[in-house]
């Protein structure tokens, strides 16, 4: 016998040298020019963070700074003694009052508790539905200024917080709290701490700008001060788990480079930061995607013209390889299409030559399969495919064998009633609907359906093919059978039909299986004790008010898998003993957990059973 010979056609040979030149080459264009671009534009971007970062940060600086100015100087008018009352009105009219960005000033004396020294923008705070109660649900906040008041101020350095609060029944008051250490003694310690609640506008408006870059601005515990998402800025969002924050916020270096990832996406970005003199930090960051996509453009165009010079490359080698090839890889897809069971198909091959010769073969080929598969189709329809494989093997014997068979015996109860209720056609929906159900689920577990018996289904395990786990599929099959039919009575509740009660008996022992009959009319059965002993469980499930029995015997074989409860004893006609006979309620699951299948349908109230007797 020849070896088999792998085949490299002519058409293949051509393509794929060709498309592995131009791959390598525009391959090796593409990813080094982009990686260079790649590069390119991160450096840019890079410049771009640390200038823009550097000058929000002078900005920041430069309004900070005035803020810090104006609160001293109304510091200052609220400890000064003026000679009456009218004139230090005056004078915080000019200073305050008219000042646009301050809400509220007060100064406090270093180890005192009395109420401070204070002033507030009233009309300010009305606008929010506010009044001068507002600025103590501040302090609360703050603890009481707890969060002002750190060891930082009082060592000269000034505290910038984050103040936004949400009021009961009111917007958001976007602000901010300063405290500044305001006069110190002959010894050079600090007296008074002036604190001053500012409006955020001013500040947010510098990092209200979206684009590409998000720039934010950070106290020194990483509490948002600014950024472009207000919302956040309301939140008072912490972004320590960012690690550019994380390094503004621990290390010594005013101004630094950094290139991490985000917290929760893991997505990857560029950052820069740079601190001010107040322990304020400005942040800009990019991501990387975002830079990159201009990168990943060049270098999806540059794949796409590869694509179309290869694709016409493989265009002109095809067409130059067609009249050489195409009459043999026609015969050889046609070949695949009746190997995947496609039998009307034709080669339609013309040629005067050898090939022309395979061609008309082939289709006297099909043409035959045809036919097998016709009678194929059709014995399947009345034996199941199982017993057809045998048939057309010829491995049956007549007259039978002998074989270990698990038996299924099905009826529909007081079905007599309802055909005697219902019109043909009705009778007949109502049985095609249910039998397609019970065969597919039969079909699926390995049975076959020996025959239909009116409204019963007799069916078989074991032949014409046995295996060691028949009787198991025989009964999971009557429990899928339990649940489906519990799916099927539900939809015939909901169209106004009645719904199907079954019983089902199982028996495993021996029967003779094969070609009964005559030579002008037989069918493949079986048949024996174990046959109608199988009936007589089916009968006795009337007896019993339960939709599945099975004998000692399948008990004997199924019981570590199955949930079993011994439901009584029998005598049946034709047996001289009684037949004790059980209930499956379900299985155990690989895990060896217990799963019950028991539905409404599944008992009900038993009933005398023709050739049945119980035993008390």
């Amino acid at each position: 016998m020849k070896a088999f010979k792998i085949r490299y056609p002519i058409a293949v040979k051509l393509i794929v040298i060709t498309l592995a030149l131009l791959v390598g080459a525009v391959a090796s264009i593409t990813f080094e020019s982009n990686r260079m671009f790649e590069s390119n534009t991160v450096d840019r971007v890079n410049n771009s963070n640390r200038a823009q970062a550097s000058a929000r940060a002078t900005q920041v600086e430069g309004l900070l700074t005035s803020y810090v100015d104006k609160t001293k100087i109304v510091a200052s008018l609220l400890l000064k003694d003026f000679q009456n009352a009218e004139e230090k009105k005056r004078a915080l009219d000019l200073s305050f009052q008219q000042d646009r960005d301050l809400v509220n000033v007060e100064v406090l004396e270093r180890g005192k508790t009395d109420e401070p020294i204070r002033i507030t923008n009233k009309a300010f705070l009305a606008d929010y539905g506010q009044d001068e109660r507002y600025i103590q649900v501040l302090r609360d906040y703050q603890k009481q200024y707890a969060l002002l008041l750190t060891d930082a101020v009082f060592a000269g350095q000034i505290e910038v917080r984050n103040a936004t609060t949400k009021p009961v029944n009111s917007d958001p008051i976007p602000m901010l709290s300063v405290a500044i250490p305001f006069v110190t003694d002959e010894y050079g310690k600090i007296t008074h701490i002036a604190i001053a609640d500012i409006r955020l506008d001013r500040l947010q408006q510098t990092f209200a700008f979206e684009s590409a870059t998000t720039m934010y601005l950070i106290d020194r515990d990483g509490q948002l001060l600014a950024h472009p998402d207000e919302g956040q800025v309301i939140e008072r969002t912490s972004m320590t788990p960012w690690r550019i924050v994380d390094k503004a916020l621990t290390s010594e270096i005013q101004k630094a480079q950094l290139e991490f990832e985000a917290p929760e996406s893991r997505e990857k970005y560029i950052g820069f930061y740079a601190k001010t003199s107040f322990n304020v930090s400005v942040v800009a960051q990019t991501s990387k995607s975002n830079i990159l996509a201009a990168a990943r453009d060049i270098r999806n165009k540059g794949i796409q013209v590869a694509g179309r010079v290869v694709a016409a490359a493989i265009l002109f080698i095809f067409m130059f390889s067609i009249s050489l090839t195409s009459p043999i890889e026609r015969l050889v897809d046609m070949a695949t299409e009746v190997a995947a069971g496609n039998f009307e198909v034709q080669s339609n091959v013309s040629s005067k030559d050898e090939v022309g010769a395979l061609g008309s073969a082939f289709d006297e080929m099909v043409v035959g399969l045809q036919e097998r598969d016709k009678v194929k189709n059709v014995l399947n329809k009345f034996h199941g495919s199982a017993v057809t494989e045998d048939l057309l093997k010829g491995d049956l014997a007549l007259g039978g064998s002998r074989k270990d068979v698990t038996v299924f015996f099905s009826d529909i109860r007081d079905f007599t009633k309802f055909s005697e209720g219902h019109t043909p056609e009705e009778v007949v929906e109502m049985l095609n609907e249910y039998f397609a159900i019970m065969v597919s689920i039969i079909n699926q577990h390995g049975g076959v359906v020996d025959k239909f018996i009116g409204d019963a289904i007799m069916a078989i395990w074991g032949a014409p093919e046995p295996s060691d786990r028949d009787a198991f599929n025989a009964v999971r099959a009557c429990l899928e059978m339990r649940k489906q039919l519990e799916v099927l009575n539900h939809k015939r509740v909901e169209r106004g039909q009645v719904p199907i009660k079954i019983g089902i008996g199982i028996h495993t022992g021996k029967a003779i299986a094969g070609n009964i009959g005559s030579d002008e009319r037989m069918e493949y059965t079986v048949i024996g004790d174990s046959v109608n002993t199988a009936a007589r469980i089916e009968a006795s499930t009337k007896a019993f008010g339960t939709d599945l029995l099975i004998s000692g015997e399948t008990m004997g074989i199924i019981q570590d898998e199955f949930l079993i409860e011994q439901a009584g004893q029998v005598e049946v006609k034709g047996k001289s003993q009684p037949l004790t006979l059980n209930k499956v309620r379900g299985y155990v699951d690989e895990n060896g957990q217990e799963v019950r299948i028991q539905t409404e349908w599944s008992d009900f109230e038993g009933a005398d059973a023709d050739k049945v007797k119980m035993v008390s």
